[in-house]
């Protein structure tokens, strides 16, 4: 027997505000490696609101080129040292400024070691190396604002799938409606080529419509009376009457767009351990750097020029900016990229767990179903088949469980009436208790029934349940009236998912809330390594803990299937190993880069403009570059 909730838990999901201004408060995922004030790892570079401006950018560009160019041919006199320091002072107040105000508060950031850096190089006559130093970090910059904006550009797509109105039909006649202010239960109609304004459920018409950009699936999905439609899908062919099911704010595309904002922001734990690494970095570096510019000239009487340069080299490379975008970078590549496809994951940190996860388990309804019950046997005893609905629909009416929705759904169909209830009492996981015209009836699972003392049909429950049917039972006073059996449909690829996570190594278990009998037929069919029956939700959570003894346990929860094809599953997993493996790789790189460079600066073999363009500006790029290759990955 079903784990029939009335407490209307189903309802948790629901969004609790519109993602109207989900751009305007969009938070990168990809932050700044040196972000100013809000930084975690505290070396400061302000980027502003992300936005890009190349005019400075050119100008340092041509200043700097124009003055290599004349200095190496030996001719303007002073003019390319004027064109050098011009590049210098473009490049270089803002990170001045910036740097001054990060002292000030203690902070020992990029913009104070790029401005040391060239004023140093500038100090000793090295023009052209403080010039570059200053515009090469600039570019580095630049590649960190268009990887961050990746996040912002995917919520953005989103955003221009949403319709602003939507054709209302009031009183006979179709109005123009701004869709916040369509509200569940109102007939909207959509016309050949138009974008669906809302989630709704079509209740005349037929059409093919388009659902590739929200699930990944190419083909164009049939659609007729009674199936579901979404905000933001375009119907191809057929004019549609739909009966809006939830408001805007509650529809499956603001859902997306709540769950891939939030799943930004939140960060995985290798993330956190590079971001606590990069907090130490920068202090190291500035040590070594000054080691390195001091020590040669004091202890062995070097010449000091040459040590200082040597130092600053040291000195660019102390941003890790690279470093810590090895995570972030990758992370959004991954979760994009999932989003294309029909699948959205609840955030960076359930990559990495799925990652080490040893456990798959699966909560039943919604998830190897389909969520869409309908009754299959309504069995009465001693009443008619009409009375037996009446009194289930009546018990059922202000309740949004699944079950519930299919019984009302019959009642309305065959237009059985229900009728006026007092005493109304819901316990919860069980059913329901109420009285009707002064009898008292309930409607609900086995444990109910057991707590109230009521003998049950138990040789035609069993029938019902081994056939993989759900039952529940309706009593009035101590005496049951009849059983009403529901089933679910089966997911698509559900069978061959769990095959494929069992020969990936994955142990599968699955969770429910429904009676033994029918899920031990259920898991068998579908060849699950377990199953764990009747349970209540917290219970799901104890038993989730049980199963931690095999190792890292995932559930279908941290995932939402934007289709009914659960071989998404096993996409979600190499995701997850490729995305992980890009990772080590970015931070591999990174390291080894920056200690080769370290090397070279002792040995005073590498100029201040080669060090930024291997240390920083092409490290960034070649991270950039290694994290979206994850985007080519394909279910």
């Amino acid at each position: 027997m079903t784990d029939h909730n009335h407490d209307h838990e189903h309802d948790a999901e629901e969004v609790c505000e519109s993602c109207s201004g989900l751009t305007e408060h969009s938070h990168e995922h990809v932050e700044s490696c040196c972000g100013d004030d809000h930084d975690d790892n505290g070396i400061g570079h302000d980027h502003g609101d992300g936005s890009l401006n190349w005019t400075n950018t050119v100008f340092s560009f041509v200043a700097i080129t124009v003055g290599i160019v004349l200095e190496y041919l030996g001719v303007g006199g002073y003019i390319p040292r004027i064109l050098l320091m011009a590049a210098i002072l473009v490049e270089g107040y803002k990170p001045a400024i910036s740097g001054a105000k990060g002292l000030k508060k203690g902070v020992i950031g990029i913009d104070l070691l790029m401005t040391i850096a060239a004023t140093g190089a500038v100090l000793i006559g090295e023009y052209t190396e403080g010039a570059l130093v200053l515009f090469l970090k600039d570019i580095s910059m630049k590649l960190e604002i268009i990887a961050g904006n990746r996040a912002r550009h995917a919520i953005e797509a989103l955003m221009e799938l949403r319709p602003e109105v939507a054709m209302i039909k009031r009183n006979g006649d179709e109005i123009e409606v701004p869709v916040d202010q369509v509200m569940p239960g109102e007939l909207f109609i959509v016309r050949p080529g138009d974008r669906i304004p809302l989630d709704g459920s079509v209740v005349d018409g037929h059409t093919t419509v388009d659902q590739s950009m929200m699930t990944g699936e190419s083909a164009p999905i049939h659609k007729g009376y009674l199936d579901e439609v979404f905000a933001g899908t375009i119907n191809l062919d057929g004019v549609l009457s739909v009966k809006t099911t939830r408001a805007s704010a509650e529809s499956m595309l603001s859902n997306i767009l709540r769950m891939v904002h939030e799943a930004e922001e939140r960060r995985s734990p290798t993330e956190n351990i590079v971001n606590r690494f990069a907090r130490y970095y920068t202090p190291v570096i500035i040590a070594l750097a000054s080691i390195l510019a001091l020590t040669p000239p004091l202890l062995w009487g070097a010449p000091l020029v040459p040590s200082v340069y040597n130092g600053l080299v040291l000195l660019v490379i102390g941003c890790p900016c690279a470093f810590t975008l090895a995570t972030p970078v990758a992370m959004v590549s991954a979760l994009t990229s999932a989003s294309k496809h029909g699948v959205l994951i609840k955030g960076s940190m359930f990559i990495e767990e799925m990652n080490k996860a040893k456990v798959f388990a699966f909560d039943k309804t919604g998830t190897l179903t389909q969520g869409k019950l309908k009754v299959t046997d309504v069995v009465p005893y001693g009443v008619s088949r009409d009375e037996l609905i009446s009194v289930a629909a009546t018990l059922e009416m202000d309740s949004k469980h699944p079950i519930a929705d299919a019984i009302k759904q019959l009642a309305e169909r065959e237009n059985i009436p229900v009728l006026p209830t007092t005493e109304f009492k819901s316990r919860t996981g069980k059913g329901i208790e109420a009285s009707i015209e002064g009898e008292g009836y309930c409607i609900g699972n086995m444990r109910l029934f057991n707590e109230n003392n009521i003998s049950c049909p138990e040789d035609a429950i069993h029938d019902l349940e081994i056939q993989g049917k759900t039952t529940i039972l309706v009593a009035r006073e101590d005496e049951v009236i009849g059983i009403i059996s529901l089933q679910d449909t089966r997911r698509e690829g559900a069978k061959e998912a769990i095959a494929e996570l069992k020969r990936n190594g994955m142990r599968v278990e699955m969770l429910t809330g429904d009676n033994e009998t029918t899920e031990a037929a259920i898991a068998e069919e579908l060849g699950f390594d377990g199953y764990h029956a009747n349970l209540l939700p917290d219970e799901k959570l104890a038993t989730i803990e049980k199963l931690k003894v095999h190792g890292n346990v995932v559930m279908t929860a941290d995932i939402v299937l934007l289709e009914d094809n659960l071989t998404r599953l096993s996409y979600i997993q190499r995701l997850s190993t490729t995305t992980l493996n890009r990772i080590r790789e970015n931070i591999a790189i990174s390291l080894g880069m920056k200690l080769v460079i370290v090397v070279l600066a002792a040995m005073g073999t590498i100029s201040l403009w080669q060090s930024i363009i291997l240390g920083d500006v092409g490290l960034a790029l070649l991270v950039i570059l290694n994290s979206i290759r994850i985007s080519g990955l394909k279910p």
